[in-house]
C-alpha cells in the first residue's frame, strides 16, 4: 500500500508549533509504549488500591511524569485508533468494537508510519483491534514486526495460537508472559535502535484466566472468582513490566528509551472493589469510564518526577512522541492532539485551556452516549440500560438530559448541577454538537472486507463481520470477537459479507463450520456476482474445547470449538466491490449449520 513521503513538520496548533524539538543525547530515543486492556485507574497500588500491589508500574510512574487526568475512550478500539493516529476516533473511521466498525482507514497515518521515515523499526505485539484484514492490519498500517492477534479479545490465555504477521503460530505458556518474551526479544534484536515497541497486552480483559499462584493469592483473601482472577492478572502484568524495565537496565538502554504506560478504558471486575472515588467503569461516559493512567519516563530528558494535573488525551500521545524524538510529521490527515512536552517539563503556565470529548460509538447512527470535560466540569448524556448503554439499538433516542458535575468539588459525580447552571450546559453541549458534527462529517460505515492482497493470503472473513437474516444470530451476545453464527433454522435466511476484491483471479473457498449428524444434508450455494458454487453440508459433530475460565460467566460467554472444514471449490472473482452470499437451497434437518468463517485463497 502506498505511503506518505516525509515533509516539513506540521503541528496542530500555533501553541504546539512554537515548541522546539527535543534532542536525544545519543541519537533518537527508543520508544516502549505499554498499554493494558480493561485495567482502570483504580487498579494500581500507586492510586491507593490496598488490595493489590503493582510495585514495578508504581516505580515507573514515580520515576517519571504521572498524568493525573488523562482521558481515553471508554471502549477498546476507539482508544487505540486515537492513540495510533493522534486523531479523534470517528475521524479515522473507527466507530465500534466489532463487525469491522473497529477498523481505521488505511489512509490514516499511524505512529509506526510516522516514525518509519526517521529510521525506526517498529513492532506491534499483542492486541491490535483496529481491523482484521490487510491493509487494516498492523502490517498494512506500517508495523515491521507483528505478533499477537487482530481482533478484540482472545478466548484462551494458555498455549494460545497467535499470529506472526498473517501466519498462525502456536505458543507455550501464559499469554502475558509470552507477549513480554516477544517484546524483550524485539528489544534485544534491535538494541542498536532506534526502535518503537508497541506492546498491547490483552489482560486483564475477560475471560478471567490466570496462573494458579496469582489466582490463589487473591482467592485466599476472600474475593469472588472474577475479582481474584482480575487482580491476579494485574499483578502478573506488573511482574512482566518489571521484566521489561529490568531488560532495559541490563542492556543499558533505559537512559535513552521513552517508556509510556497506559490503559485503554475504565476498569471492569475491580471497579466494585476500588475505583479511586470515581463514578462508572468501562463503557460509561462518566469519569471512571475514560480516566486512566498515563506514565512517561525518559531519563535522558532530565524531567523532574512530578504529577501533571491539566486534562490531556489519547490524541496527544502521537504528537508528543514526534516532538520528543525530533521526527517530522508525514503528510496526511490533520492531527487533533498537541504535544505534552510543556507538562513533561513542568511548564504548566504554557499549557492552554482545553475542552475534551468522549463519545461511545455504539452504532453509526447514534450521537450519544457522550460527554464533555473541561478542567473543572464534566457534562454527561447517557443512554440507560445494560453495560452503560453500550447495547443501545440503532437510532436510539432514549438519551437522558444533559447532566453537569463540578469535578473540583464533586469528583465522584454525586450532585447533578445542570438545573442550577443552564448557561454552562448550553455552552458545553453546543461544543459537543459542533465537535460531533465535525468528526463524523465524512460519514460512518462498515468498511467492506478486502481480499486478494498477497500480504494476507488466504484471508478469513469472520462471522462477526457478516450480515444475516433472522432467525440467524450470534452464539454469544452481540457478536464480539471469536463468536459464530447459529440458529440457521429457516432455509430462506441468508448470510452475506460485503467484500472488496483487490485482485481478480481464481479463489478457493472453504468454510469453518459444524453440523450435528441429524441436521446434515443441507444444500448451500455460495455466490459472488455471477460466480457460484454449490455443496452439500456434511455432518461435522460439535467439539467444544474446554477453557480455563475462573468464573461462571466466562464459561457461558467465551467458548472455543474445534471447527470442521467444508470445501466449496473455486470461484473466479473480478476486481471491485461485491457481495459474497451463502444461502440454503434445501434443509432436511432443523438447521443448516453453525458458521465460524469463510476462507478465500487466491491461486
Amino acid at each position: 500500500m502506498p505511503r506518505f513521503l516525509v515533509i516539513a513538520l506540521c503541528l496542530v496548533s500555533s501553541f504546539s508549533a512554537q515548541l522546539s524539538f527535543a534532542q536525544a543525547p545519543a541519537g533518537k530515543p527508543n520508544i516502549l509504549l505499554i498499554i493494558t486492556d480493561d485495567q482502570g485507574y483504580g487498579d494500581f497500588s500507586i492510586h491507593g488500591n490496598t488490595h493489590l500491589q503493582t510495585p514495578n508500574i508504581d516505580k515507573l510512574g514515580g520515576d517519571g511524569v504521572q498524568f493525573e487526568r488523562y482521558y481515553v475512550n471508554s471502549f477498546c478500539a476507539p482508544t487505540r485508533a486515537a492513540l495510533l493516529t493522534g486523531r479523534w476516533p470517528l475521524r479515522t473511521g473507527c466507530h465500534g468494537v466489532t463487525h469491522n466498525r473497529e477498523a481505521i482507514r488505511p489512509s490514516e497515518v499511524t505512529m509506526a508510519e510516522a516514525l518509519k521515515g526517521a529510521g525506526y523499526r517498529s513492532a506491534c505485539i499483542g492486541k491490535w483491534h483496529n481491523g482484521e484484514q490487510f491493509p487494516f492490519t498492523p502490517q498494512g498500517q506500517g508495523f515491521d514486526d507483528v505478533f499477537g492477534f487482530n481482533n478484540g479479545h482472545w478466548n484462551n490465555y494458555f498455549d494460545a495460537t497467535l499470529l506472526r504477521g498473517s501466519k498462525k503460530e502456536a505458543t507455550k505458556g501464559y499469554i502475558s508472559d509470552v507477549l513480554t518474551d516477544e517484546a524483550m526479544k524485539f528489544i534485544r534484536t534491535n538494541q542498536q535502535g532506534p526502535f518503537f515497541c508497541y506492546l498491547a497486552y490483552n489482560a486483564p480483559h475477560s475471560p478471567y484466566q490466570v496462573p494458579d499462584k496469582y489466582f490463589d493469592k487473591f482467592k485466599a483473601k476472600g474475593f469472588e472468582d472474577n475479582v481474584a482472577a482480575f487482580y491476579g492478572m494485574c499483578e502478573n502484568l506488573d511482574d512482566n513490566v518489571g521484566r521489561l524495565l529490568g531488560q532495559l537496565d541490563e542492556l543499558k538502554l533505559a537512559e535513552n528509551t521513552i517508556v509510556l504506560f497506559m490503559t485503554d478504558n475504565g476498569g471492569t471486575a475491580g471497579v466494585k472493589i476500588y475505583n479511586a472515588g470515581m463514578r462508572g467503569g468501562k463503557v460509561s461516559v462518566h469519569e471512571g469510564g475514560s480516566r486512566v493512567p498515563l506514565f512517561m519516563r525518559w531519563p535522558a530528558a532530565k524531567w523532574q518526577p512530578h504529577v501533571a494535573k491539566p486534562i490531556v488525551s489519547h490524541i496527544d500521545v502521537l504528537p508528543t512522541l514526534l516532538d520528543l524524538c525530533g521526527v517530522q510529521a508525514p503528510a496526511g490527515p490533520k492531527l487533533d492532539g498537541i504535544s505534552l512536552r510543556p507538562l513533561l517539563e513542568g511548564k504548566v503556565s504554557a499549557w492552554p485551556e482545553r475542552t475534551l470529548f468522549t463519545h461511545n460509538p455504539i452504532d453509526e447512527t447514534n450521537k450519544f452516549p457522550g460527554a464533555v470535560r473541561t478542567q473543572r466540569h464534566r457534562l454527561v448524556r447517557e443512554i440507560k440500560g445494560p453495560a452503560g448503554g453500550s447495547k443501545a439499538k440503532a437510532n436510539d433516542d432514549s438519551a437522558t438530559p444533559w447532566q453537569l458535575y463540578d469535578m473540583e468539588t464533586d469528583p465522584g459525580e454525586d450532585k447533578d448541577i445542570a438545573k442550577e447552571n443552564p448557561e454552562i450546559v448550553k455552552e458545553l453541549s453546543a461544543k459537543y454538537d459542533a465537535w460531533f458534527a465535525d468528526i463524523s462529517s465524512e460519514g460512518l460505515q462498515r468498511f467492506p472486507l478486502p481480499i486478494g492482497h498477497t500480504e494476507q493470503n488466504p484471508v478469513e472473513l469472520h462471522a462477526p463481520q457478516a450480515y444475516y437474516d433472522k432467525p440467524v444470530h450470534f452464539a454469544s451476545g452481540p457478536g464480539f470477537a471469536n463468536d459464530w453464527l447459529t440458529n440457521w433454522t429457516d432455509a430462506k435466511a441468508k448470510v452475506w459479507f460485503e467484500i472488496d476484491v483487490t485482485q481478480a483471479g481464481e479463489y478457493d473457498v472453504e468454510l469453518a463450520y459444524d453440523c450435528p449428524a441429524a441436521d446434515a444434508g443441507s444444500k448451500i450455494r455460495l455466490g459472488v456476482g455471477a460466480a457460484s458454487q454449490e455443496v452439500t453440508v456434511a455432518a461435522a459433530p460439535i467439539q467444544d474445547i474446554p477453557l480455563p475460565h475462573r468464573d461462571e460467566i466466562g464459561k457461558e460467554r467465551y467458548c472455543n470449538r474445534q471447527w470442521s472444514t467444508l470445501k466449496l471449490g473455486t470461484v473466479r472473482l473480478p476486481q471491485g466491490p461485491a457481495r459474497l452470499t451463502l444461502e440454503a437451497l434445501s434443509m432436511p434437518g432443523t438447521q443448516v449449520m453453525d458458521l465460524k468463517h469463510v476462507q478465500l485463497t487466491l491461486r
